[in-house]
């Protein structure tokens, strides 16, 4: 779960109430819009049984509706373009007739989201999710009324979040573990020389280019045009050992390749490939001697010893940094047990859009084609993402709430260092990436990130 919260959003879609959309009535075409009014309107609050769920009853008063209306008209008498009547002089008592469902529709477009904005600010609400407009009357000389229905952020008592305890595992390196990843660099580092006069044998490299169908028709072709493959390695399918072994240089064979189901690579998982290898050449592998020359030849190191050091430290911090993950992850966990609240639905649902679309890229990236992905059911996708998404969501609200409590905050210059990262990343300007991103309202979901991360280091330290 964790390594999703810090990087959800939901605290920040309290923002949310910055434009505040309103859902489309059949006819009407309501469209959300963000703007003040200091005229007077009535209101009255619904009750409900839910912490998270509110509704509201507006009603607009007459003389603003008719304020609005005559503006509008203003506005048709600009540009309507009628038979008889040169443009910006057609009468406003032939724009109201002519005109008379486009600017009903106006009116209520721009009247109901004020109102509705206005009066949750009144009561002080902040909605996290769009209004569903109901009941809705207007007519000429009569108050514009609506009913409007709403999620808003539910109310945490927070609790044992002090009591909250980490294992702090000692992490240790061996020798062996050592002398393996040194192993691991000698062999990346590995001179491959060519062969000549004789055919593949075991311990030797083909250089070779393949061609591979699935035999049941279903599933992508693979094709490589230099790719070495290790006769008699530990990693080669048995397959390519055997058809192999023995064929000369310049000469190419065809034979079946049966792949486990448990396959690493998913589109061959299960699957049976017709290959048709060409061996290209036939090479040799040599590694370079583990000395001090060897060492010298990494980088800023005196001799073998430096080297070994190296590893060992970043072996260390490696498995330091996953202990304090892994911990801070049940942190995590037992503060969702301890705290049960009611979740807006508004903020589940897009934090499933969240993890779907993070799915979705990563199997893009891994070569699924678009329409695969297009066949693939979304609402059992969906329904599965749930519950990870609503405990997500609760972890987020409660380490915000933390943040709150603790005082915990980011700075400006946090947020500077971040930016700067990006740019070096990205290879673009501070200034660049920082126009983007407020472009995009993206440098709250990064403050709130780095909020977060802040507020479970604070939980893992204290829980010492």
């Amino acid at each position: 779960m964790p390594s999703s919260l810090l990087t959800f959003d939901a605290v920040s879609l309290c923002l949310y109430t910055q434009v505040v959309g309103v859902r489309s009535t059949p006819g009407l075409g309501l469209l959300g819009t963000e703007v003040s009014a200091r005229s007077k309107g009535k209101v009255s609050p619904t009750e409900t049984k839910s912490n998270t769920k509110r509704e509201i009853e507006v009603e607009v008063p007459p003389e603003e509706v008719a304020r609005e209306t005559e503006a509008l008209i203003q506005k048709y008498q600009k540009v309507a373009r009628l038979p008889g009547f040169r443009r910006g002089h057609v009468p406003p008592s032939i724009i109201r007739q002519r005109f008379a469902a486009d600017i009903k529709n106006d009116v209520v477009d721009a009247l109901v989201p004020r109102y509705f904005r206005k009066e949750t600010d009144k009561l002080g609400l902040i909605p996290v999710s769009q209004p569903r407009v109901t009941d809705l009357h207007v007519h000429e000389g009569e108050p514009l009324r609506f009913k409007a229905s709403f999620e808003v952020m539910p109310t945490i008592r927070l609790e044992g979040y002090k009591e909250l305890r980490a294992d702090k595992p000692v992490v240790s390196v061996t020798d062996e573990e050592v002398e393996e990843s040194l192993n691991s660099v000698r062999e990346q580092h590995a001179a491959f020389t060519s062969v000549e006069g004789r055919a593949l044998a075991e311990g030797d490299f083909a250089q070779v280019s393949l061609d591979g169908q699935p035999k049941d028709g279903e599933g992508q072709p693979v094709h490589m045009d230099d790719i070495l493959v290790e006769i008699g390695g530990k990693n080669t399918m048995p397959e390519f050992n055997e058809n192999l072994r023995g064929v000369p240089a310049g000469e190419e064979r065809s034979f079946d390749v049966n792949y486990p189901a448990d396959s690493a690579d998913k589109r061959l998982a299960g699957k049976t490939f017709r290959y048709t290898v060409k061996v290209l050449s036939i090479k040799q592998k040599s590694l370079p001697e583990l000395n001090d020359q060897f060492a010298k030849e990494l980088g800023e190191f005196a001799n073998l010893d430096e080297v070994r050091q190296r590893i060992r430290e970043g072996m260390e911090e490696e498995r330091k940094h996953a202990a304090e993950h892994e911990a801070k992850d049940k942190l995590v966990v037992e503060l969702v047990k301890r705290n049960e609240f009611e979740v807006p639905e508004a903020l589940v649902e897009r934090q499933i859009d969240v993890r779907l679309e993070r799915g979705l890229r990563a199997l893009a990236a891994q070569g699924m084609r678009p329409e695969d992905i297009k066949k693939m059911d979304f609402n059992r996708l969906r329904a599965g993402q749930r519950d990870q998404a609503l405990q997500e969501v609760k972890a987020s609200l409660l380490l915000d709430k933390i943040a709150e409590e603790e005082k915990i905050d980011v700075s400006d210059e946090e947020i500077d260092r971040e930016v700067e990262a990006l740019a070096k990343q990205s290879k673009q300007t501070s200034e660049a990436i920082r126009a983007r991103l407020t472009r995009d309202g993206a440098l709250d979901r990064i403050r709130n990130r780095i909020r977060n991360e802040k507020t479970l280091d604070f939980l893992y330290h204290q829980s010492a």
